[in-house]
């Protein structure tokens, strides 16, 4: 089980969103108990859905006083103009008042929204209404678990991770969660994440780590190939442990939460719709990270490369001819691909091992290693990746019904 980290309380309730009475929450809260330093990182789509907006605008006017995160599925919120950003704004003064019934005091501009659904789709404020009492209610009732399943949408399992690291101060517990199975390429990430953190530490390390940390995980993942207008990741740390993060600490921390949002990322692509197979694509001997990177991009989004990796088939000529059009200038003959251990290509030609016999078994595997080598080169880079089945497209032949 994951730990709430001190000083934040957890809430769910059930709005019906999306009119199909599934009897589960589809609304969460997070309350820090008091303001927290707060990070965010968010989609590079240009079409940015109303949370994404105003959660910008309030980190706009500072990150230390933070004290919420509104999170619903169901509804995106998503390229509905003004009207959007005005329902979202709403929804925060909903949960506003609702939680000062209760004797609970956060602003509405302390509060950062988050949504995911049917893009286009307008929220239905009179649910909003309806439900945000008991989501008040239930304040401190719920556990980690509890808060992810009222952010999943097609997940089929809940994602959560977390640590707990000891400080030259003490001890500080990190606790992360996070939703998503498709539109995952992200640039930042196609999901939504929250990380909540007991720890004291300084507003400028802390979104710096952040950005890092999700520049070494989420943006290492692919599930599709699409990018969406929700993305967001979220962290607040507010001190509640008493421990103040000294210089020292920083990397420390920083690799805690890489860890965290690592093993989140890792989810994702597990999780991707209709996937069974994660694909570990290491390139190496590149000449810079970024060509490395355009390689394990080019193969891990390849339809032909997961589709074969879905059928088991270690089909070297699809890697190739991904590796060969990712636009990176390399000697053909230097190229050299393993897959789960077995060498497929060198000098330019296919090994004379017997692949197929050999990787029989390995296939089977959820997780394969496949490395490629590009020559002697210093840059190197790494992506999680997805196979292509046939579920993925009878989900989203007809996701919005």
């Amino acid at each position: 089980m994951i730990q709430i980290p001190q000083g934040f309380r957890l809430a769910a309730a059930n709005a019906d969103f999306r009119g199909k009475k599934l009897g589960r929450s589809d609304l969460g809260l997070v309350v820090s108990d008091t303001p927290a330093v707060a990070a965010g990182v968010f989609t590079t789509n240009l079409f940015r859905a109303a949370p994404v907006l105003v959660s910008q605008e309030h980190l706009s006017r500072g990150h230390d006083r933070i004290r919420a995160i509104v999170v619903n599925s169901g509804q995106a919120n998503a390229c509905t103009g003004e009207q959007g950003l005005e329902n979202c704004r709403l929804s925060l003064r909903l949960v506003s008042d609702a939680l000062a019934k209760t004797g609970v005091s956060v602003p509405p501009e302390a509060m950062l929204p988050a949504s995911t659904g049917v893009i286009g789709a307008h929220m239905d404020m009179e649910k909003w209404a309806a439900a945000v009492p008991a989501l008040a209610a239930s304040l401190g009732q719920v556990d980690v678990e509890g808060l992810v399943r009222a952010m999943m949408t097609t997940d089929a399992f809940p994602k959560m991770a977390g640590r707990e690291l000891a400080l030259p101060g003490g001890t500080v517990r990190l606790a992360g969660v996070a939703k998503g199975a498709g539109m995952i390429c992200p640039n930042m990430a196609t999901m939504i994440s929250l990380v909540l953190c007991d720890a004291a530490v300084d507003a400028a390390a802390w979104a710096d780590m952040f950005r890092r940390a999700a520049d070494a995980t989420f943006n290492r993942v692919s599930v599709d190939g699409d990018t969406s207008t929700n993305d967001s990741l979220y962290g607040l740390a507010n001190g509640a442990s008493g421990v103040r993060v000294c210089e020292a600490g920083l990397p420390l921390l920083e690799k805690a939460l890489t860890e965290v949002l690592g093993e989140l990322a890792y989810m994702l692509v597990k999780d991707g719709e209709g996937a069974t197979k994660v694909m570990h694509i290491h390139v190496t001997g590149a000449a810079t990270d970024e060509d490395a990177e355009k390689v394990a991009r080019t193969v891990g989004h390849s339809q032909l490369v997961k589709t074969a990796m879905f059928g088991r088939d270690p089909n070297w000529g699809r890697i190739v001819a991904a590796a060969g059009r990712a636009g990176v200038n390399f000697d053909p003959l230097a190229l050299r691909v393993t897959l789960c251990g077995v060498e497929l290509f060198r000098s330019g030609r296919p090994t004379d091992l017997d692949f197929d016999a050999l990787l029989e078994e390995p296939l089977k595997a959820v997780d394969l290693p496949l490395d490629i080598s590009l020559g002697d080169g210093h840059g190197e880079a790494r992506l999680l990746a997805a196979d292509l089945s046939h579920a993925y497209v009878s989900l989203n032949s007809d996701y919005r019904s």
